[in-house]
């Protein structure tokens, strides 16, 4: 994979197809000026790879590849199996995906197909080898992106449900094994044979429904190694395979998703304008799109988690992204910051969606680099000075390995449990991301506090020795953990007998792997090392505040709050640091600590809000200096990665209309403006402006 260590990629997802009108030559001069280096073709369009059963065209991308190439940009050619053509639902319509038992989704979108179905597979599996026998071969040809955004649907389809019944029956043998595991004693559910089990659109079993939640993940695991296997058969040794992800996906699990895909791919959207200002405009919500500077930086961090390594941005805004009502293309030099802050992060190539902005369909007002007039306009005047960037830059900054000051545990397993059975309420209307509510809270309050953080599953874990996690990261923030067994609460004990601060949060270890409550004194196994212990806890209807305890010496700032929950935390050796300001929650502390071998077990027995969040992640890391690179006001951001050589690379970013100022620590390079700075220098930083600078 040769090409993705030359150079940051930078391109757009590119569809001549779509064009009103024949311009293959002059947008690819547009792109070669705008110092493009790649695209993206042919995922959405499997009924012009294929317009009849059996009937092929695969002659109309060729001029595009070859324009491309002749010109020095490369290209990722995308399987179209995310978008089923008509003639294939009027062929076999019971591919078409239910939503819920007996009820499809209908046509007309995408992604409607079960694409476990025989027939389904079938024609996908013809449709991928002619594209790969007809284009794999062609010089430009970098890498594939197999399928789109995958895991939209949970299907609900009658052979699905069967898969689920033998994948129980392979999985516990018996069904008094089942009965045993589900607690199915509860309201009469014991089984007496497998085709007693019930479908899940009336389920309110918890067992049951995580059990389905990770079935329907493995079957888009499947889908996407399948196609990934069938590829690989003609691809090149220097080709690469990967898929893109859309992390909100109801079943994509990424870190099980990736582990047979050659590198990370991920699809990050964000709001733009002021949704990017420091301090952040509140209040701020996530979903497929992101809201605030801080969920940016998450998000590109879920990316690098995926792998623990560099990662592909196959699709970002190029222009407003959205519904026709949200248009809000960014400020002159978002689309520089945005990129950047990506690329600090990890991420070794940025691919906009997409090149024009569509005349037609479902996404008319999605903006690309080009507007509907096809004349390049302000936008690509600012794409195309971030494209002068990354050719000034080089491969330096390509494959980068970012900076953690803090990690933090995610749960794709708690995850899904929580939007089935939330634990937290807003207005006493269920919060379907409760464990994204809660982990959000904390990455957050690092961002807020100006630190960096690296984001580990809860299923990479196990193959990690603590003691040499605990070297590496210090300070491990496993909070919301509802879902975990009995060796990963070993593994966060060790954790922090071996040196490693260990911050635990409200949920963790409350469930085990089958989301049974579990037995123990609650934190179960965890209770002893943390040095409290609770057996009642209260949702919050409002914020209440947090105040300190006589003798502590954590300090919480002004507007410190406790937010959606309290753990009733009785102590059995922790030092209180916090308690409530609450007539009644004020027996209980908020935050306590206790050392734990060689390190310690800090408890925060709430939802932080962002002031209290960043008040713990700064009195956790008070020991961490950075040799002084931290932001100097709010508006600041600062991040550091390693480049493959070893040199220490720094990113300034001022998300803000009002310029600041910004005194060197070091000696440093500006690496797009080759001056030289000595420490103690004043580095001024303009108007969303962003700085990229090599130390020493």
């Amino acid at each position: 994979m040769t090409h993705l260590s030359e150079r940051i990629l930078f391109g757009a997802a590119y569809y001549h197809e779509y064009q009103p009108s024949r311009r293959l030559e002059e947008d690819m001069d547009l792109m070669q000026q705008a110092h493009f280096t790649v695209i993206r073709v042919g995922e959405s369009v499997w009924s012009t790879w294929e317009p009849e059963n059996g009937v092929f065209d695969l002659d109309w991308l060729e001029p595009v590849l070859n324009a491309a190439h002749a010109r020095g940009i490369c290209v990722i050619v995308g399987t179209p199996t995310y978008a089923a053509p008509p003639w294939l639902a009027r062929a076999y319509p019971e591919i078409n995906a239910q939503r819920a038992t007996g009820q499809p989704a209908g046509w007309g979108a995408r992604q409607e197909i079960d694409f476990t179905h025989p027939a389904f597979l079938f024609h996908a599996e013809r449709i991928i080898r002619k594209i790969m026998d007809r284009y794999a071969g062609h010089p430009a040809v970098i890498g594939f992106q197999v399928d789109n955004e995958p895991g939209n649907e949970i299907f609900f389809n009658h052979g699905v449900f069967q898969k689920f019944v033998d994948h129980l029956r392979h999985t516990y043998g018996t069904v008094d094994k089942l009965n045993t595991e589900w607690g199915l004693t509860y309201w009469s559910h014991r089984l007496s044979s497998w085709s007693d089990l019930w479908t899940p659109d009336g389920n309110a079993q918890p067992q049951y429904a995580l059990a389905w939640r990770r079935f329907q993940a493995q079957l888009t695991t499947d889908f996407i190694h399948w196609q990934a296997e069938i590829v690989r058969e003609y691809a090149r040794e220097d080709q690469f395979v990967t898929t893109c992800i859309s992390y909100e996906r109801k079943t994509a699990q990424d870190d099980a998703l990736t582990k047979k895909l050659d590198i990370t791919a991920g699809n990050p959207y964000y709001r733009m304008q002021d949704y990017l200002a420091l301090p952040a405009i509140e209040p701020l919500k996530q979903e497929w799109t992101t809201e605030g500077t801080w969920s940016l930086y998450a998000t590109a961090d879920r990316m690098f988690s995926s792998k623990q390594a560099p990662f592909l941005v196959t699709e970002t805004n190029a222009q407003a992204i959205g519904h026709s009502h949200q248009n809000e293309p960014a400020y002159d030099g978002q689309w520089r910051q945005a990129a950047w802050a990506l690329v600090s992060r990890g991420a070794t190539m940025i691919e906009y969606w997409h090149w024009h902005t569509l005349h037609f369909g479902a996404e008319t007002y999605w903006g690309g680099v080009l507007p509907h007039s096809l004349e390049p306009g302000r936008v690509y005047r600012q794409i195309a000075q971030l494209g002068q960037d990354f050719e000034t830059a080089g491969p330096l900054v390509a494959g980068l390995i970012p900076d953690a000051d803090v990690a933090l545990v995610y749960s794709n397993d708690t995850k899904w449990a929580l939007e089935e059975a939330p634990q937290l309420a807003h207005n006493d209307v269920p919060d379907t991301r409760s464990f994204q509510t809660i982990f959000d809270s904390f990455y957050r309050g690092a961002f807020d506090a100006g630190l960096q953080s690296r984001i580990v599953h809860q299923s990479q874990l196990a193959g990690m020795d603590p003691a040499a996690f605990a070297a590496a990261q210090p300070v491990l923030i496993a909070a919301g953990l509802a879902i975990t067994t009995d060796d990963e609460l070993r593994w966060y004990d060790d954790y922090a007998a071996a040196g490693g601060h260990l911050i635990m949060g409200i949920r963790t270890g409350y469930q085990d792997h089958e989301a049974r409550a579990r037995k123990e004194r609650k934190p179960a196994l965890l209770d002893v090392a943390s040095g409290v212990y609770y057996d009642e806890f209260s949702t919050l209807r409002e914020p209440i505040p947090v105040t300190a305890i006589l003798g502590s010496a954590f300090a919480p700032s002004p507007g410190a709050m406790a937010t959606n929950w309290i753990d009733g935390l009785q102590s059995t050796g922790a030092e209180h640091l916090l308690g409530y300001e609450h007539p009644q929650f004020s027996r209980w502390p908020a935050l306590t600590s206790r050392p734990h071998g060689a390190g310690a077990v800090t408890y925060v027995g709430t939802v932080p809000n962002p002031v209290l969040a960043a008040d713990i992640a700064r009195w956790a890391t008070r020991r961490q200096t950075n040799g002084g690179w931290k932001p100097a006001i709010a508006s600041q951001t600062v991040t550091g990665a390693r480049s493959r050589d070893g040199r220490r690379l720094r990113f300034l970013h001022n998300w803000s209309w009002t310029p600041s100022d910004f005194v060197l620590p070091a000696a440093v390079t500006d690496l797009l403006g080759d001056q030289k700075y000595e420490a103690g220098d004043i580095l001024p930083l303009g108007a969303w402006d962003v700085r990229v600078l090599i130390e020493g």
